[in-house]
């Protein structure tokens, strides 16, 4: 697995919190990642709730996010 990048803006590397947010949010088999402020205006939401879904999924004992 290479160094994944942002589709929308190409920041990279991204943090395994923004990766497994994408696969928790938007697809499992996902090839196309975002960073956290792209993810935010895709969901149309602020980076501050995707931080605290992050937090949640964490607490929940997401394996996405260890």
């Amino acid at each position: 697995m290479g160094t994944q990048y942002c589709y929308v803006c190409g920041k990279t590397p991204l943090s395994k919190d923004e990766v497994g947010l994408v696969k928790k949010m938007i697809d499992k088999k996902s090839t196309r990642y975002y960073c956290l402020p792209c993810l935010a205006e895709y969901f149309e939401v602020t980076e501050e709730e995707l931080i605290a879904k992050i937090e949640e999924f964490k607490e929940e004992g997401c394996t996405l996010f260890k």
